[in-house]
């Protein structure tokens, strides 16, 4: 008899554990812009506004979050913050993540601007967005396409200490 609610008592518990399981909305994270800070050494450093929608019927609480930026399939930059907050019930927030770019990715994506598409960048998102209680946040993964500054068109060339040019006089 004791081994028969023993087992009961088991059941009840895992059914009850999967229905606090259920089945999530995934995240939509966009980048949203990217502003430069200062850096130290031989690293430079972006502050990344990132777009969290929710497609939830639930507000979604967040506590940090962790984010690897990829730029053209190569790893550019990475961090994390420990922000706190609510990405309201079918809304959205957005969120700024201070990331660190090491001189060896500067290099290679400067090598591969300069040889390569210069208008724009896909990206690829993937992180953790830290949660509160038990459950322990949620994972993403998102892609994208960044346009980038064009740069400004070359002037023609004027040499400089050049007579004025002589115009037709009016006599």
């Amino acid at each position: 008899m004791n081994h028969l609610i023993l087992l009961v008592s088991a059941l009840f518990l895992l059914l009850s554990g999967c229905a606090a399981l259920e089945r999530q909305d995934p995240l939509r994270i966009s980048v949203a812009g990217l502003e430069p800070l200062e850096g130290k050494g031989m690293e430079a450093r972006f502050a990344v506004h990132l777009r969290i929608q929710n497609h939830s019927e639930k507000p979604l609480d967040y506590d940090g979050i962790a984010l690897d930026l990829d730029l053209r399939g190569m790893s550019f930059a990475s961090g994390v913050s420990a922000q706190r907050g609510v990405v309201p019930r079918f809304g959205e927030t957005v969120i700024t993540v201070p990331v660190t770019v090491p001189a060896t990715a500067m290099i290679r994506h400067a090598f591969d601007f300069a040889t390569g598409d210069r208008t724009k960048a896909d990206y690829q998102l993937h992180g953790r967005l830290g949660g509160m209680g038990p459950i322990g946040g949620r994972r993403f993964d998102s892609k994208g396409e960044i346009m980038l500054p064009t740069p400004p068109e070359e002037m023609p060339y004027e040499p400089l200490n050049q007579p004025p040019a002589e115009h037709p006089s009016s006599n």
